[in-house]
């Protein structure tokens, strides 16, 4: 390998400003006055759905899920959601946007992807093809790639992370961003950097000053130098809000992308996965807090935003030795904001008897996750159905596109 393209390699991922340039101008509206934003965030490891969104009013739900199941009442009461299904008590700021109609909740859904490995369950959930190692593109970024431009100009994804997800990678481009691990240079040591940099090499110099426009935008407001130190990593929950919280601030920005991919980890709960505390209540309380970091940050665009939280399979209903759940199928999708028509749990319910789980052991799905994300992108941003299945969801003309995801 070239030495000196090593070293740009190198110094650009320093910078997390992975194929950064200038912002783009502000993204075509596709609903007339409307500004539509789409964060999609990928759980990766596989959310145990049953415990996220418990059926409490199933009665086959308890004896499978036993010391991991919500309750009801009781000490381990979820928060009550339709009477039937009750949401995790770690999750009171999604629990209140439902009250509001502005979070909702798809059950027993699931990709295409009927086998266990995570490797393939994520590629295909990220790459949006039926089947896994068909592409090295992801379906958000390829409706990126079709949404109608600004004047001619690069419409814009932001990726969130060191390595921008799959299901933000393509053809479209990518505003990269991550929080800082280290402290910030100051102002001085940047700009004699950057003059620096105009001299010996143009093209790094151009990627420097993006990347420092980016981390100006996404730390704006004048966060302290408490706020600005590292949270921990996408597994936590200061490192899931630090994250949420300055991606909102880009998706705020007047001419900063509309559309945002994050990727929380941790979610493969084999062993002592935890009742309404442990290790599963800490991640959705960090996912909790995600939601709420994005509904404060987006300020005004709030109210024309859908985030939905997504993971690639769900886990066996009935638990395991070790207090744990091993890889199953049907999960959950969590859409939240202030475009979503919510306060509703969609689902048509399979049930939980033996001869109703998939494999003797798995929540059935009973609706495909293509469905909900065509659904979403032709709401927000107008894709045709056509569009959808050719450009998007290759192989997908089968799965029409959920109606209804958005306020009217």
């Amino acid at each position: 390998m070239n030495s000196r393209v090593f070293s740009r390699r190198r110094a650009l991922q320093g910078m997390s400003v992975a194929c950064a340039a200038a912002f783009a101008p502000r993204p075509l509206s596709a609903a007339g006055a409307r500004d539509p934003r789409v964060v999609v965030i990928i759980l990766r490891g596989a959310l145990d759905g049953l415990a996220a969104v418990a059926p409490v009013g199933d009665p086959d739900y308890a004896p499978l899920h036993g010391a991991l199941a919500l309750a009801p009442t009781g000490e381990r009461a979820g928060l009550p959601l339709d009477g039937f299904f009750a949401l995790h008590p770690a999750m009171p700021a999604f629990a209140r946007l439902y009250r509001e109609k502005r979070g909702a909740v798809v059950h027993a859904v699931a990709t295409s992807y009927r086998e266990r490995s995570h490797f393939d369950g994520q590629d295909v959930l990220e790459s949006g093809f039926p089947g896994p190692g068909r592409t090295e593109s992801g379906w958000l970024n390829r409706a990126v790639a079709v949404l109608p431009s600004s004047g001619g100009s690069a419409r814009r994804g932001l990726g969130v992370g060191v390595t921008a997800p799959l299901v933000m990678r393509g053809p479209a481009p990518v505003l990269g961003w991550a929080p800082q691990g280290l402290p910030s240079a100051g102002d001085s040591l940047a700009m004699r950097t950057l003059d620096l940099y105009r001299h010996r090499d143009p093209a790094l110099a151009a990627a420097l000053e993006s990347g420092l426009d980016t981390e100006r935008v996404a730390t704006q407001g004048g966060m302290s130098d408490d706020a600005r130190k590292n949270k921990g990593g996408m597994d936590q929950p200061g490192g899931m809000r630090q994250a949420s919280a300055g991606a909102a601030r880009l998706l705020a920005a007047p001419e900063g992308p509309r559309v945002a991919a994050l990727a929380f980890d941790g979610w493969d709960t084999h062993q002592n996965e935890g009742g309404v505390t442990g290790q599963l209540a800490t991640r959705l309380s960090g996912l909790d807090g995600a939601f709420e970091e994005l509904e404060k940050g987006l300020g005004e665009g709030w109210k024309d935003t859908i985030v939905l939280a997504i993971t690639e399979f769900g886990r066996t209903a009935r638990i395991n030795g070790t207090n744990g759940t091993d890889h199953g199928t049907g999960t959950v999708a969590l859409l939240a904001g202030g475009a979503v028509a919510g306060g509703r749990v969609i689902a048509n319910w399979p049930g939980l008897k033996a001869n109703q789980l998939y494999q003797g052991r798995d929540l059935a799905p009973t609706m495909d996750l293509r469905a909900v994300l065509k659904g979403m992108l032709a709401d927000q941003f107008g894709l045709s159905a056509q569009a959808l299945a050719e450009k998007v969801f290759p192989e997908s003309a089968s799965i029409a596109p959920m109606k209804g995801l958005t306020q009217a």
